[in-house]
């Protein structure tokens, strides 16, 4: 799959997908959101993927929204009835929306290579992933609030579920910037590593782990996972309780079995 903002490549069943406007920090145009939703929609269905890699060319992650797109947008939702001029607003944030939710959306788990700036758009691509690692130099901010926004796609229903209810209040609240060490001791990432190479490249390794698993399993899990942090427990156990009576008798198990019977690197159809 070829497009113009996001360089695409797939090396031992990992999908890397790389935010590819490094002259403009990766900023995200319109052209870059509509072709994130395409990208992970293909890489939700291609067999051939089982992991997604998400890093960004250049210097930085992802800066956020673009500016110029931002001032565009009033061109755009013009119209003589006030109210269907709030109704094309509306349509473009839930566009917007559903871009960023793709990641989450996407059935091979995500993992997302941080260096540089993750700050406003930026953040919300990356809480939309499974994981997230980070490179010495990276920093993130809620940046929304300092230009007098809501955040609205996504960070503020993702960042309590990963650095608490308190933290999520007050970095939504202040727009701090906080760098990658203090990002990994309230949880924000997974682990920080020392430049944007060493982070691609412990991405990379962990994507290819993941690979080596039943893809059945690994996709089932995310499902799973995903659902049971949106509902109760009970709730939670009734839906894995139909996956497995629904997918558990696999030929994957009896793959996993009669490897590790014969002490031997399992082989799993896609």
């Amino acid at each position: 799959m070829k497009l113009e903002s996001i360089a695409i490549s797939v090396e031992n069943q990992v999908a890397h997908l790389k935010l590819n406007r490094p002259d403009r920090a990766n900023a995200m145009d319109d052209t870059l959101w509509r072709e994130l939703h395409q990208a992970f929609d293909w890489a939700s269905d291609a067999p051939e993927v089982r992991a997604v890699v998400l890093s960004g060319n250049g210097k930085h992650f992802c800066a956020g929204i673009d500016l110029q797109m931002l001032i565009g947008l009033q061109q755009q939702i013009q119209d003589h009835c006030e109210a269907r001029k709030r109704e094309k607003l509306l349509l473009t944030i839930e566009r917007l929306q559903r871009a960023v939710s793709s990641i989450e959306h996407c059935r091979k788990p995500v993992i997302a290579a941080i260096h540089g700036a993750c700050v406003g758009g930026g953040l919300d691509i990356a809480l939309a992933a499974d994981m997230r690692l980070a490179a010495g130099d990276a920093f993130f901010s809620v940046k929304e609030v300092d230009v007098g926004m809501v955040a609205d796609l996504g960070t503020l229903q993702r960042l309590a579920g990963n650095v608490g209810e308190g933290r999520a209040r007050e970095l939504a609240m202040t727009g701090r910037r906080i760098d990658a060490a203090e990002a990994g001791r309230i949880g924000l990432v997974n682990s920080c590593h020392p430049d944007a190479e060493a982070v691609l490249a412990a991405a990379d390794a962990l994507a290819c782990e993941i690979a080596t698993k039943s893809p059945l399993a690994v996709r089932g899990t995310k499902q799973v996972m995903n659902y049971s942090r949106d509902h109760s427990i009970a709730e939670g156990l009734a839906f894995v309780a139909h996956w497995n009576a629904a997918m558990l008798v696999s030929d994957d198990i009896q793959v996993a079995i009669l490897a590790q019977m014969s002490k031997s690197t399992p082989k799993f159809a896609d």
